[in-house]
């Protein structure tokens, strides 16, 4: 019985289970709640558009999401723009409410303080307003910001700045934790572009409209022309109307607004011209509906607003996916964050005891999934990164008529500036659409002025310079009206570099006692001076207490001597000076070679190069070098080697008119030699050597290892000319502008000499970290690259190809022809012999290859082609004379006599012969008999059959 009733207990437990079980399926589940508290001063702009937004944000979500098991209900505290207020509301919602996160608070003050109750009760702060980078995660660990920190459009603003030529920037800001937390990282990023921020603008936010309007006059009688305006909408609308009564809205200004202002067009009202920034916002169809229905609703929420109020700009945004993001959160949170006591527990003091705050069970967990939210929010990606929203790109935009904006560009860390949002193309990258800037004005604006009461540069000049140096820098004072006035190559490169800059630099020359430049650069390093404008050479020691601008003169250590004519050293053997070595050589072999051709290919039939072998060397030789002076008797009989010869004599006219030349030079013009030829030989020496007054060069010799008994200071160039003469000193060292200038004065008597050992030249010099350096440089450079530095030189030095300064622009020497200047020739005349030569040699290769026996050895081959090569050619039209048609032939041993050989015809043609002094023709053969000449005595004419084997032409 027992077991039984056991069994029917279990039976009603299980049937009671079961119908629980299907009442509570057959009946919806309650989505859980979270509480968000919500701290706004709800009177401002932002906090009109936040207490719009955000409801709306929460129906949206879940009117996408109807089956969340999760409800946020926000817990609304308006904090009237109060710090206390809004801890005052925070601790209320931590403590009483049982909020489990807090959206808000609007400010960045109110954010940080809050952050830092929410960080020690660890419950998450989202904040869609706090751009000030004074609050951020790094400082509260539970703080993110669904915003763009202010920080971040920083490098936007300098990089226009960068494209428009904007070397200077005045920021404006609200002196408070939102405009001063901005202006360091302002700062930083224009000076990492080369920009200067010369002063600052703080304004009180209750700065009143006369406070204000005194403020631009300052800033007005300045130079500057480019503003930075980052403050809250209600204080930039009385600047804006302050700049437009003062004039500081005409042309010639430049206006930008940060995010924070171009967001709230609608509460501040800004004129026409101004140029500002704004996250860029992908334009899609979801948002341009909730556009739509959110200016209806923000219209009836806010009865007195104005329709130019109605825009859903970066705050709407921005508080629209803050909402959004905890919303999907708040979904993911599990059910033991869910379970758990909404208030603050372990806490040990009341509501308003701060340091017995509690600690929030789910606030990690809510953070933890706030950060990982990612979605396609209506502003773009959002996305946290280390707590803050990602940077995207900004948006360049032009203000114009009635707030409207107009985008004439973008910009990301990425790809700068461009046309196009993440444009990676050559054609829009760096460039913007044009801009029209206060007063209508489409000419960019250069962003400065002449100034009416900006301090003047002190600019140390040397007073004290001899007038031997007065073209390089002079300072003159008027001791009646004490005006300064200055001159000289150094002043006017000057004051050419400063015409380029793009901005006004106010300065005053000041004149510098008599001292040592290296304690004239220590007077500007230490403040005494704020730049030294003077032939200063630029070196390491000197660089370590001021900055140097580039060089505007190149300089170099040169020596100055006397010079010596050496002609009468050099007289015995100055025949061979005109040309040098190696065409000596080139000439004498090309005699040879020219002398070589001709005998080879005349030799054969021409009885003036024939004979015992002593006799045709030489031959060869006399009439190779007979033609150096065109004396050659040799009567030429080929067409082949007047050829040569007509060539190589036209070489031979050349070389002996430039050999004339150069030795009548040599012979007439003074050898002008340098005393000293370097500075080892002048360092062996014992002469005394000059150096200039206060030049580096001193030390710089010593530094190097020449005697300091030896080196002489001088004052000017009247005392190096004495010395120079008289032989008090044997030479001068210095830098070669001041050399240079002597030279000008003293050229007849001295040169220029030794190797050049560079300096750093002459440059500007500025203290330490001083921003016009850099755009001093840069001004040197294209003054540099005009004409107007060389116009400048030759104002102040003359031309410099007639100053004598060189060895090279002086008749000092007259140097040696080379071969160099000579080599075509030599390879015209030296083709064109051995062209003829190898023609001459083919064509007899080519006539006497049946002479040859067929069956020999190479070597006998070769002997007997150079043994008929020797002989003489009975063939050719020398040896041939012609009576009545016929040819007649003689052996080919026979050798006509002198005074037959002179009566022969030039032409390869036989000609007719008639006898009147001897010989009787034969009927038989036609042949007769020839004198011999007394060379190889009488020979008689070989009979027909002989005639038939061994002549030609028959």
């Amino acid at each position: 019985m027992a077991g039984l009733g056991d069994a029917h207990a279990r039976f009603l437990l299980a049937c009671l289970a079961a119908s629980i079980l299907l009442t509570s399926r057959a009946q919806p589940t309650t989505p859980t709640e979270v509480k968000v508290g919500f701290i706004v001063d709800a009177g401002s702009p932002v906090g009109k558009i936040a207490t719009t937004t955000i409801p709306m944000a929460l129906e949206d979500f879940y009117a996408a999401y109807p089956n969340s098991s999760v409800r946020v209900r926000i817990l609304q505290h308006d904090s009237g723009g109060d710090v206390v207020a809004a801890a005052s509301a925070a601790l209320q919602l931590m403590t009483v409410q049982g909020a489990r996160a807090i959206l808000g608070p609007q400010s960045s003050v109110e954010s940080a303080f809050v952050a830092g109750l929410a960080t020690q009760a660890q419950l998450p702060v989202v904040s869609f307003s706090a751009t000030s980078p004074s609050v951020s995660p790094a400082t509260a660990a539970f703080f993110a910001r669904a915003a763009l920190s202010d920080a971040s459009q920083a490098d936007a603003i300098a990089a226009l700045a960068t494209h428009f030529g904007w070397r200077r920037v005045v920021p404006i800001y609200q002196d408070d934790d939102y405009g001063a937390a901005f202006v360091p990282f302002l700062v930083d990023a224009l000076t990492a572009e080369r920009t200067e921020v010369p002063y600052r603008c703080a304004l009180p936010a209750a700065a009143t409209h006369d406070a204000i309007a005194a403020a631009l006059l300052r800033m007005q009688s300045e130079q500057t022309r480019v503003f930075v305006l980052h403050t809250r909408p209600g204080l930039a609308k009385n600047v804006f109307a302050a700049a437009v009564e003062t004039g500081m809205m005409a042309e010639g200004y430049v206006w930008v607004i940060t995010d924070g202002l171009t967001g709230l067009l609608g509460s501040v009202d800004p004129p026409q011209g101004v140029i500002g920034l704004t996250p860029h916002v992908p334009h899609t169809t979801r948002l341009r509906d909730v556009k739509k229905r959110w200016a209806h609703r923000y219209m009836r929420d806010h009865r007195d607003a104005e329709p130019a109020q109605a825009v859903m700009g970066c705050y709407a945004l921005w508080a629209y996916d803050a909402a959004w993001a905890v919303a999907s959160a708040a979904e993911r949170l599990s059910p033991g964050d869910l379970s758990s006591p909404p208030g603050l527990v372990g806490g040990k003091g009341g509501p308003t005891d701060i340091a017995g705050l509690g600690k929030s069970r789910s606030g990690p967990s809510f953070l933890r999934a706030i950060n990982d939210t990612k979605f396609d929010g209506l502003g773009g990606k959002f996305e946290l990164v280390n707590g803050e929203l990602a940077v995207p790109a900004f948006q360049v935009v032009n203000i114009m008529d009635s707030g409207r904006e107009r985008i004439i560009g973008f910009w990301s860390a990425r790809h700068g500036l461009s046309r196009q949002v993440d444009s990676g193309s050559n054609e829009s990258s760096g460039e913007l659409r044009p801009v029209i800037w206060p007063g209508d004005s489409t000419v960019r604006p250069t962003g400065w002025v002449q100034p009416t009461s900006a301090r003047k540069l002190r600019v140390a000049v040397p007073g004290n310079v001899s007038d031997s140096y007065k073209p390089i820098v002079r300072l003159e004072v008027d001791p009646a009206t004490n005006q300064t006035t200055a001159s000289g190559f150094v002043i006017e490169v000057f004051e050419a570099a400063v015409r380029l800059l793009p901005y006004a630099l106010p300065f005053e020359y000041v004149k510098a006692a008599s001292m040592p430049y290296d304690d004239l650069v220590q007077a500007v390093g230490n403040g005494t001076f704020d730049a030294a404008v003077a032939d200063i050479t630029m070196t390491a020691n000197r660089s370590n207490h001021v900055d140097f601008t580039l060089p505007y003169a190149a300089t170099a250590i040169a020596m100055l001597v006397r010079v010596r004519d050496q002609r009468s050293n050099k007289r015995t053997w100055v025949f061979l000076k005109p040309l040098r070595y190696d065409l000596w050589l080139v000439s004498a072999a090309f005699f040879l070679f020219t002398g070589f051709v001709v005998w080879a290919i005349e030799h054969r039939a021409n009885l003036e190069f024939r004979g015992p072998a002593s006799y045709q060397v030489g031959t060869l030789l006399y009439f190779g070098f007979s033609t150096l002076v065109f004396a050659h008797r040799e009567t030429l009989k080929s067409n082949l080697s007047r050829f040569v010869v007509l060539v190589w004599v036209f070489v031979v006219l050349i070389l002996q008119s430039s050999y004339t030349a150069s030795l009548t030079s040599m012979l007439t013009v003074p050898q002008l030699e340098p005393a000293v030829a370097d500075y080892r030989e002048l360092q062996r020496g014992t002469a005394m050597v000059g150096v200039m007054n206060n030049s580096f060069v001193l030390r710089a010799m010593m530094a190097s290892g020449f005697p300091q008994g030896r080196l002489v200071r001088y004052p000017n160039s009247q005392t190096i000319h004495e010395c120079l003469l008289n032989g008090t000193i044997g030479a001068v060292v210095n830098e070669t502008p001041y050399l240079r200038i002597f030279l000008k004065t003293y050229r007849d008597n001295f040169t220029m000499t030794g190797p050049l050992n560079k300096t750093g030249g002459f440059g500007f010099a500025f203290p330490k970290g001083s921003p016009y350096v850099t755009d001093l440089s840069q001004a040197i450079l294209k003054l540099t690259e005009s004409d107007e530095m060389n116009m400048i030189e030759r104002k102040w030095f003359g031309d410099p190809n007639d100053d004598g300064a060189t060895q090279d622009s002086g008749p000092f020497t007259s140097n040696s022809l080379s071969f160099n200047s000579f080599w075509g020739l030599f390879l015209i005349t030296g083709a064109t012999s051995l062209l003829c030569c190898v023609v001459h040699l083919a064509t007899f290769v080519a006539a006497n290859r049946r002479e040859l026996p067929p069956h020999l050895s190479w070597k006998d081959w070769l002997s007997s082609l150079f043994k008929l090569f020797d002989d003489k050619d009975p063939s050719s039209h020398t040896f041939r004379v012609k009576d009545d048609g016929s040819t007649v032939s003689v052996r080919n041993d026979t050798v006509a006599s002198p005074l037959a050989a002179q009566s022969e015809l030039g032409s390869p043609l036989s000609a007719p012969y008639t006898s009147e002094w001897s010989g009787t023709a034969s009927p038989a053969t036609g042949e007769i008999e020839l004198a011999a000449g007394g060379q190889e005595g009488d020979e008689v004419a070989p009979n027909p059959v002989d005639s038939g084997e061994n002549g030609r032409g028959q």
